[in-house]
């Protein structure tokens, strides 16, 4: 049977350099095509001759051509073929922005052409992710009004609106620099869009970008990211059905509770019941960083860490600081920790009657467990001893504490070489027992 071929491409494969040079200067658009088919054809094999195209004045024509509205094919290819240069070296990337190629493609966003548009998404993302200074300049040129209209319009494929949203992640990746306030508010009500979306690649880069900006350094960042309304739908895909939507939203959710002044939009919005489930979960990094989010909750006050007793979030803590992985029992600690520095005297007891004693004391004797760490489990130690004086059971909690090992190994850790662990220990052993110590 004989098989279809597509002379078109064949043609274009065959052109040399100075063919397609000539192609692209004609001014007859059955050659220009041809002539570019030609450059994306050579700039997708391995090594490419992107240099010699380069010298040869190619992208400047390709830029050129972006801007043929009459002739989407020739847009398209050009877009396409600007992409694989710019995937090349690092010059050969500030070669296709010295050429002008930033402004058209932008332009371009806007067509009515869904593979020029989408050829136009993935040329600016790429351009970026290599030159990561361009952040600015497409912000202030207006890419992320151009990307909004790109999703609400009700005929764009799954496909561009999946490449649209990895682009707007890129953009707020925090290793490229700080984002400025005004692209933040720029940003934001784009992914606030984004992430009623039900598509699982869409959430997922839409939460992971409002992880990069709640990571920023001022807590200002985070105030403008709770502003835009977003914490409500965050909380509520805690409970998704996708591990990689729950990721980012719970590393969000935990980015907001660690100001002090935004705990109370967390709580508000339902997440300590969704904590609940998520620390009885069986992957570890999801339970970590639960717990991570608990003890910046309890790092609040009373009334705060109240919420985590309600909505029954301490006795699953509990249990993964003595059944969870390191880093998980790691976590629990401090959120422990917390709650014996900020809640009042029942929710203490409420933390001896689940056990927590004898899991902290377990977690002295950790061979991963640094300084920092030790002194959180015993700071946490010494908070409910002091507690339980207040009390009046005193010698009950300490013969707990002497029962499950941990009076021996807080004994020792007299001895460890960190200087804040020897005073912590002392304190303890000197005042709430009367074994002697070194």
């Amino acid at each position: 049977m004989p098989t279809k071929r597509n002379y078109r491409m064949l043609a274009a494969a065959n052109l040399r350099i100075e063919d397609i040079v000539n192609g692209m200067n004609s001014r007859e658009e059955n050659k220009e095509i041809t002539a570019i088919r030609a450059v994306r054809i050579l700039t997708k094999k391995r090594n490419p001759p992107i240099d010699i195209l380069i010298n040869a004045n190619i992208i400047t024509k390709l830029v050129e051509f972006l801007s043929r509205v009459n002739n989407p094919d020739l847009q398209f290819e050009s877009a396409w073929s600007l992409i694989n240069i710019a995937l090349g070296t690092s010059a050969q990337t500030k070669a296709v922005v010295s050429a002008g190629a930033v402004s058209p493609l932008i332009s371009l966003l806007g067509s009515p052409h869904q593979g020029v548009a989408e050829g136009a998404v993935l040329a600016l993302d790429n351009l970026f992710v290599i030159e990561s200074e361009l952040r600015d300049d497409l912000i202030e040129q207006g890419v992320v009004n151009s990307l909004l209209v790109l999703l609400i319009k009700p005929d764009t494929s799954t496909r561009l609106l999946h490449n649209v949203t990895l682009f707007l992640c890129n953009l707020c990746r925090n290793e490229d620099g700080q984002l400025t306030i005004p692209a933040v508010r720029q940003l934001l009500p784009v992914l606030a869009h984004l992430i009623h979306n039900n598509d699982k690649e869409i959430l997922v880069d839409a939460c992971r970008a409002l992880t990069y900006l709640t990571g920023l350094p001022s807590d200002l960042f985070i105030q403008i990211v709770v502003d835009a309304g977003v914490v409500p739908r965050l909380v509520s895909l805690l409970s998704h059905k996708e591990v990689d939507v729950i990721f980012p939203s719970l590393l969000t959710i935990g980015n907001i509770a660690s100001v002090d002044s935004l705990i109370n939009s967390v709580l508000t919005a339902g997440a300590c019941p969704m904590l609940a489930k998520l620390l009885v979960r069986s992957e570890m990094n999801i339970v970590k960083y639960a717990a991570w989010t608990v003890s910046n909750i309890a790092y609040g006050n009373a009334v705060q860490i109240q919420a985590l007793v309600t909505d029954n979030v301490i006795r699953p803590l509990v249990e993964v600081l003595g059944k969870g992985n390191f880093q998980c029992r790691k976590e629990a600690a401090w959120a422990i920790t917390n709650i014996t520095w900020g809640g009042n005297i029942e929710q203490i007891d409420l933390l001896c009657q689940y056990g927590a004693i004898a899991s902290l004391c377990s977690l002295l004797e950790a061979k991963e467990c640094s300084s920092e760490t030790i002194v959180a489990v015993l700071e946490g130690l010494f908070n409910i001893l002091a507690v339980a004086k207040k009390m009046g059971e005193l010698e009950k909690v300490s013969l707990q504490v002497e029962e499950c090992g941990g009076q021996t190994r807080i004994v020792h850790l007299q001895s460890h070489e960190n200087i804040e662990v020897y005073h912590k220990a002392h304190a303890i052993l000197g005042r709430y027992f009367s074994t002697p110590f070194h």
